[in-house]
């Protein structure tokens, strides 16, 4: 598994679960499925995916767009948009929220698979580029982290998941999964993407 959780927003309740199916199948972690724009701000007010899949087209008073500029305008998290819509108006909007993609329906799974690791590419590159030390680290983890935490914290800000992590270290997947453990207590986070927000959140701070 890739340990990736990616959040659909998607008003169509058959058209979100394919897009799941989907997901799956390519080895995702699906944290939700949020069909209106109210719970998707409720929802990201709380939680941190790696990933959103946001439909412009939803039901509730806000469109994707302004949900996905709301919750820029507080946090850093990766969107990709998923829509039929390719007038410029839009395009001009959409492009103002500085998005990791934008999927044309109808899309296939090629099309969905190489648009994710794009947007997720991109999103560890640029952590990266915020030279995230250790030092920066302690000074917001509960506990300083080990030599070996550290490492596990620097491939993931590269963007590799478990299985790449584990052959990179050299490492068995029980002790990785230690590691894990062990940072996401240190910082008191949930998953991946709360983690890398953390992560953000330090960087501003220098």
């Amino acid at each position: 598994m890739s340990n990736i959780s990616i959040l659909i927003i998607e008003d169509e309740a058959i058209i979100a679960e394919d897009i799941s199916d989907m997901l799956k199948a390519l080895g995702y972690d699906v944290s939700g499925i949020i069909h209106d724009s109210g719970k998707a701000i409720d929802y990201l007010g709380f939680h941190t995916p790696d990933l959103v899949l946001c439909d412009i087209m939803i039901r509730g008073d806000k469109d994707g767009i302004e949900v996905a500029e709301l919750i820029r305008s507080k946090k850093k998290m990766p969107f990709i948009y998923l829509t039929s819509l390719t007038d410029r108006p839009t395009l001009e909007r959409a492009k103002k929220t500085l998005p990791y993609g934008y999927i044309v329906k109808p899309f296939n799974e090629k099309d969905l698979l190489a648009s994710i690791e794009m947007a997720l590419y991109k999103y560890s590159q640029e952590l990266e580029q915020m030279a995230i030390t250790r030092e920066k680290l302690d000074t917001l983890a509960l506990d300083p982290v080990t030599n070996q935490e550290y490492k596990v914290i620097a491939e993931m800000l590269r963007g590799l998941n478990n299985e790449q992590i584990i052959t990179s270290m050299f490492i068995s997947n029980n002790t990785l999964k230690y590691h894990i453990k062990n940072i996401m207590s240190k910082f008191d986070v949930q998953n991946r993407g709360e983690l890398m927000q953390k992560f953000i959140s330090t960087w501003m701070k220098y």
